[in-house]
């Protein structure tokens, strides 16, 4: 893609929006298990995925959602600090899916990871408590593809490829990508 078609818009409704939300939260909530496992009284992740939910019962974008995000983030940053891997996948999961209430609409491959971060996060977050197994991660992965409706994967086939980098978690949202973009050439 040359920098012009960076330029360029996606078109994305509401709707559109709040089911990308809704995949996201979908696939980011199950991996909070992992981090109130390790942090029970820490709600800030937990927040951001309610926060994120709120949007796709029909609230509005607000603040909040992005008040709680950072909030989650931070818990994300200590966590990770204090070498708890698996318990800080799981928070930037929820970070990762309060994010996606607010995809733009540019058409730019690093979108894609609003739309897909969430599922990588919590993969690597179930790898990772079982020992960096990355069959796990791969099996969270095939769960995800099965989440995503037909709205998620035509949302997602208008924008780049995801984009290359970003470790074990980049190759995750690949994987996911490929996956989501085979699907829509099959349908």
């Amino acid at each position: 893609m040359n920098v012009a078609d960076e330029k360029l818009t996606i078109e994305l409704s509401m709707a559109e929006l709040r089911e990308i939300t809704c995949f996201a939260v979908t696939c980011a909530e199950p991996a909070l298990a992992i981090f109130e496992r390790e942090h029970p009284d820490d709600r800030r992740p937990r927040a951001a995925i309610d926060a994120a939910q709120t949007f796709v019962e029909g609230a509005k974008r607000t603040k909040a959602i992005r008040d709680n995000a950072w909030a989650a983030n931070r818990a994300y940053q200590e966590t990770r600090d204090a070498g708890q891997a698996a318990a800080s996948a799981a928070a930037r999961a929820a970070v990762a899916a309060a994010s996606a209430a607010f995809l733009h609409p540019l058409a730019k491959a690093t979108q894609v990871l609003h739309i897909l971060g969430p599922a990588a996060h919590a993969a690597r977050a179930f790898e990772l408590d079982a020992c960096d197994d990355h069959s796990v991660g791969a099996e969270y992965i095939e769960k995800a593809e099965d989440l995503a409706s037909p709205v998620v994967v035509s949302v997602l086939t208008r924008y780049p490829n995801a984009p290359s980098g970003r470790g074990r978690v980049g190759a995750l949202v690949r994987d996911l990508d490929a996956s989501l973009r085979r699907l829509a050439t099959d349908r």
